[in-house]
């Protein structure tokens, strides 16, 4: 029921059933749910499809009209009582936008009929939408085939643009993190750089007499009898700069020694990115992407205050999956010990983790889960094995290498250009 966009489709859906609370959606449970059809027309084979109904709730004979109206810019769902008398309605209009006013408690006006439309076309009276559906309706021969086909041409051109959309997201990180992993100084240049610092504040501290408060520059020799400049940091007093060269000295020994730990967490959050780049292009449908990168994942990233891993929800579930070792730790810290732990069996892999409050966990998000922790730790297609426990039975060893004890087994296909039997 999209504003300019509004069909019917037929197809076989397994998306879960969404709550909202908007006062349309409440009368839509309360009314609806529980009522018995009683009849469907379509109002002198126009654009509008009506839902007679009598509800289960009602103590004395009543009826209520679930009608759709399928109408371009006004397309709308509209609860009408017995005497016409619109009850709510997905979409409230206005006199200022149409001559009929959608309210509650205001009386339903009926749509120009499809002959008036026709009639007035020429007098330019309609608005392009309504010149487009007056036109003659086509002969469908078979109905459920054109429902199906309707849905699958609808699906395949909205995922097209989700995923463009998201491999787009996704491809930004990943080049960001690549930037960040290009820029990283070599360890030997780190070394010479330390050795260059540590000759510099040695030189200060035997020439300390000679440096006045303004100097910006120090001219000296070295040790070998060579002239030597050495540019002097601001707002740093004369007895106290070659300290600082020596802490430098000791920055860049430090950066030079651990240079590979950010070298490798960089090369598995790219990794990590490269893995979900690719489940996006292989996902089959719209819901499948939104799991893969939820709508509203930064929103609430920024609410929950997590940084140090990937958030997901899978049917309202927090989902937490470390993209490299150190975040693979963090999870195992934080993780509380009914929370549920997964990893692919034999394969290194994410750690995953999944926040149940103590509550016991639908299947379906069990399986939601370890489909995305094969997702995001391989690329290759093939049938997987993830194991899965309470985090209370899993024991560090070293780094973000486990034991675990008590653990499920769940078997998940990955779907590609390569299968494995």
């Amino acid at each position: 029921m999209t504003r300019g966009e509004s069909f019917i489709y037929k197809n076989g859906s397994k998306r879960p059933l969404q709550g909202y609370n908007a006062p349309f959606d409440t009368l839509l449970h309360s009314l609806v749910s529980a009522s018995k059809i009683v009849d469907i027309e379509v109002v002198e084979n126009d654009r509008i499809i009506r839902f007679n109904m009598a509800p289960k709730s009602s103590y004395k004979d009543k009826r209520i009209t679930l009608q759709f109206e399928f109408t371009g810019r006004h397309t709308n769902v509209i609860l009408i009582d017995e005497n016409e008398v619109i009850i709510e309605a997905l979409r409230h209009i206005d006199s200022e936008s149409s001559f009929r006013v959608i309210r509650p408690g205001v009386e339903l006006l009926a749509i120009p009929p499809y002959k008036d439309t026709q009639k007035s076309i020429g007098n330019g009276e309609f608005t392009p939408e309504q010149r487009r559906q007056s036109l003659p309706t086509p002969v469908i021969e078979d109905i459920d085939a054109y429902l199906t086909q309707k849905y699958l041409d609808f699906e395949a051109k909205r995922m097209q643009g989700i995923k463009k959309q998201k491999l787009l997201t996704v491809k930004k990180k990943r080049d960001k993190l690549q930037g960040l992993l290009n820029k990283i100084p070599n360890p030997q240049e780190l070394l010479k750089e330390q050795e260059l610092y540590q000759k510099q504040a040695n030189i200060i501290l035997a020439n300390l007499y000679k440096i006045k408060p303004y100097d910006k520059t120090l001219h000296a020799y070295d040790f070998e009898g060579n002239e030597i400049s050495i540019k002097l940091p601001k707002n740093i007093v004369p007895n106290r700069m070659s300290e600082y060269f020596f802490n430098q000295a000791k920055r860049s020994r430090s950066k030079a020694k651990n240079i590979h730990i950010e070298k490798e967490n960089l090369t598995t959050k790219i990794a990590f990115y490269s893995n979900m780049y690719h489940a996006i292009e292989q996902a089959k449908d719209s819901h499948e992407l939104e799991l893969l990168v939820p709508k509203r994942a930064k929103a609430r990233r920024k609410k929950e205050k997590i940084k140090e891993c990937e958030l997901f929800w899978i049917d309202d579930h927090k989902i937490l999956i470390g993209r490299n070792s150190k975040e693979n730790q963090l999870l195992l810290k934080i993780a509380k010990s009914n929370d549920i732990w997964m990893h692919i069996k034999n394969i290194p892999s994410s750690h995953l983790i999944i926040k149940t409050d103590k509550q016991n966990l639908p299947d379906s998000v069990i399986e939601k889960a370890a489909k995305l922790c094969v997702d995001f730790s391989l690329t290759q297609a093939g049938d997987y094995e993830v194991d899965y426990c309470k985090r209370r039975f899993v024991k560090i060893q070293e780094g973000s290498n486990v034991e675990y004890d008590k653990y499920k087994t769940i078997r998940v296909r990955k779907e590609g250009l390569e299968i494995r039997e």
